[in-house]
């Protein structure tokens, strides 16, 4: 094999490369390292002096693609300052056949042998390159024979629910096999607080903002020199984002919920991990697995709301709840092109919502689909929910006032958990600092300083402590849970109550319905709700006409002015108006100046003095004093049929034909009953002694 060596190979230097494919091979496989290295020494025993040994890629795999040794060794060969490449085996310089093939390519392009322990080979030979060639394949194939074995003891362990590489936080390993929740209290409670806060905000972003508020730190989980430690500190978003989209918390076990994909960038192969599968292609999901902080059915409910919040996941999807007055906003979709209705807000103040199908209009330059307001609509809906609701109203408060027992101490517990545990370092490092010998001042200064920052952290979390028993509100009263319990029994005063906001009553439609079809047919809209239970009710709501708003006066309102301007002046319509208890478009009460506004914007002529003479029609009085007779006596024979009259509405003047009065007046006798004006049986006679 030494023939094979020539004093043109020692002219150039030898390259021993040394690999270990793993971390865990570098602390505990020393003699196969010893081994790889010692290769040194042959290389000057074959008459090399001048040796180079290349351990950079000590703890990466021989498949991979990111090996700067490998690299290395390929440029100097390139450069021909190599001779000869000395390895324990075609495994250790390549465990795939592309990699190996060039550096085959290389060797005998320059004329470089290549050595294992079992000989030395010329790339250049056809015997020796046939064998080389067969030692690669063998080590390519080799790796996958024990990737593909391993893998698949993998996914029987996993199969059986008993595979944990690590473990999430707020669980431990009690076997190797199996897991529990956290002994610590602490831990436990932290992360029950998070599903508590997500059911009550609904958001990921919200209980994002409320733990940062609070300063309420998480449990995280850290590796280091002492294995797996916790931590505590502020979250953020992605941490609580896995937390509520982790199954484990449910109680479940779940293998394969991540994969690979490989793509190319600038020429070279990229793999990202960690790419998320659709649930119905993870290899393997076993539910009541273990115990869980929330159950199974609560964590479907978590992902769906989660689901619904997400932002560009298209039109399928319901999205957070937003600030603005249109209750409907995510729930609506058109019956006509099946695509979801978008929210538009107009006006001086921004307050004016219309709900409006454009998909077909931005996608494909089509006319767009149907738009309507969101008055009426946002009313008929919610009138709907609190009908059905109505009965659950009670029971409603009573959780409310429960809860806001509970909201108070949350905060509070957390506190008083941390206190506890930074009680407990403080204790440690002092019994630590106590044990050392006080004359070794090297320790006893260090421990003196830990002991010393454990004090500050206890002292700021009792400050913390007093700030948050100070903020805290105070107990509702017996008369604030009595107005509490009547708001519950009438559910509709609660809805319209000023303390309920429309992120609130967003919250409730939500929560009672999945989805809204639309349809504008005519002058009417058609909803179909969908109800999350599975039910379909048809609501019927008319559109405003063109020109109409939220402010318009109500029509029976705008017949009785019509109808008053031909028989009194604008200032006594508004007296008659705010008698009757009719209020303008916007609640206010009626004065001359609105009447007058509200007369011009609808053509309606102003009262002139002498028109009702002209149309032949008398007032009271004026009846009266053609027949010489009381106004009570005109009004009974108007009650009794004898006189034809008319009122628009009470306190409004009456109006009598004038031919009606003429005949009675030519009759020369009134014809009033004999009997009594009134017939109670309770009158009682008076008699005077």
């Amino acid at each position: 094999m030494t023939t094979k060596i020539t004093r043109e190979h020692l002219a150039r230097g030898a390259y021993v490369y040394v690999r270990q494919s793993t971390s865990d091979q570098l602390m505990h496989n020393h003699e196969s390292r010893r081994r790889q290295y010692g290769l040194a020494e042959r290389a000057r025993g074959l008459g090399w002096t001048d040796v180079v040994v290349i351990d950079d890629d000590l703890g990466r795999s021989g498949g991979g693609i990111a090996r700067p040794g490998f690299e290395r060794l390929l440029v100097a060969i390139c450069e021909g300052r190599v001779g000869i490449v000395l390895a324990v085996e075609a495994s250790r310089l390549a465990r795939n056949g592309r990699d190996w093939h060039t550096l085959l390519e290389f060797c005998a392009l320059i004329d470089c042998v290549i050595a294992d322990e079992d000989g030395i080979y010329d790339p250049r030979s056809p015997n020796d390159r046939l064998l080389l060639g067969m030692k690669g394949t063998m080590s390519e194939m080799e790796l996958s024979i024990l990737r593909q074995r391993s893998m698949e003891a993998l996914k029987q362990k996993a199969s059986r629910g008993e595979l944990f590489l690590t473990v999430a936080i707020g669980y431990i390993k009690v076997r190797h096999d199996r897991i529990q929740k956290d002994p610590d209290l602490r831990i436990r409670e932290a992360m029950q607080l998070i599903f508590v806060k997500f059911s009550e905000f609904q958001s990921i972003r919200q209980v994002h903002l409320w733990l940062r508020q609070e300063k309420i730190a998480l449990p995280a989980v850290e590796y280091g020199p002492e294995g797996r430690m916790v931590t505590w500190k502020l979250p953020v978003y992605n941490t609580i984002h896995h937390i509520l989209t982790n199954p484990i918390y449910a109680g479940a076990y779940a293998f394969g919920r991540t994969r690979s994909r490989v793509t190319l960038e600038g020429g070279r192969k990229r793999v990202i991990k960690g790419v998320k599968k659709e649930r119905q292609d993870w290899q393997v999901l076993l539910t009541d697995h273990h115990e869980g902080y929330i159950s199974w059915d609560e964590f479907e409910r978590n992902q769906q709301l989660i689901s619904d919040n997400a932002n560009g996941k298209g039109g399928w999807t319901r999205g957070p709840l937003r600030k603005g007055e249109a209750l409907l906003a995510g729930l609506l979709r058109c019956g006509h092109c099946g695509r979801k209705l978008h929210v538009a807000y107009t006006g001086a103040g921004g307050n004016t919502a219309r709900y409006h199908c454009q998909g077909a209009h931005l996608n494909h330059g089509a006319e767009r689909c149907i738009s309507f307001g969101n008055l009426r609509v946002d009313q008929g809906v919610s009138a709907e929910v609190i009908r059905l609701l109505q009965p659950l109203g009670v029971d409603a408060a009573i959780r409310a006032i429960e809860a806001q027992d509970i909201k108070a101490d949350q905060t509070r517990r957390q506190v008083e958990l941390a206190l506890e545990q930074a009680r407990y370092e403080a204790a440690r490092a002092r019994r630590q600092y106590d044990a050392v010998d006080p004359d070794n001042r090297l320790v006893a200064g260090e421990l003196e300083r830990r002991w010393n920052e454990t004090l500050l952290a206890v002292r700021s979390i009792e400050e913390r402590q007093e700030t948050t028993t100070a903020k805290r509100a105070p107990p509702l009263s017996d008369g604030e849970r009595a107005r509490l319990m009547a708001l519950g029994a009438d559910l509709e005063r609660a809805w319209h109550h000023p303390a309920a906001t429309p992120e609130t009553r967003k919250r409730i439609l939500r929560t009672v319905l999945s989805e809204i079809i639309a349809r504008v047919e005519g002058e009417e809209i058609i909803l179909v709700l969908h109800w999350q239970g599975g039910d379909h009710t048809r609501l019927c709501v008319r559109k405003n006409k063109s020109g109409g708003h939220r402010w318009t006066t109500d029509a029976s309102t705008e017949q009785m002015i019509h109808a008053l301007a031909r028989l009194l002046p604008d200032s006594a319509i508004a007296s008659v108006l705010n008698r009757a208890g009719k209020r303008t478009g916007r609640g206010n009460t009626w004065t001359e100046a609105r009447l007058r506004s509200f007369r011009t914007s609808h053509g309606i002529a102003v009262y002139r003095q002498g028109e009702r003479a002209e149309r032949g029609e008398l007032t009271l009085d004026e009846a009266t004093a053609r027949l010489n007779v009381s106004k009570m006596t005109v009004l009974r024979l108007i009650h009794a049929g004898k006189i034809e009259a008319r009122q628009i509405c009470k306190g409004a003047p009456w109006v009598i034909p004038e031919h009606a009065v003429r005949e009675i007046a030519t009759k020369g006798r009134l014809p009033v009953s004999s009997k009594p004006v009134t017939e109670n049986p309770d009158q009682k006679i008076l008699q005077f002694q």
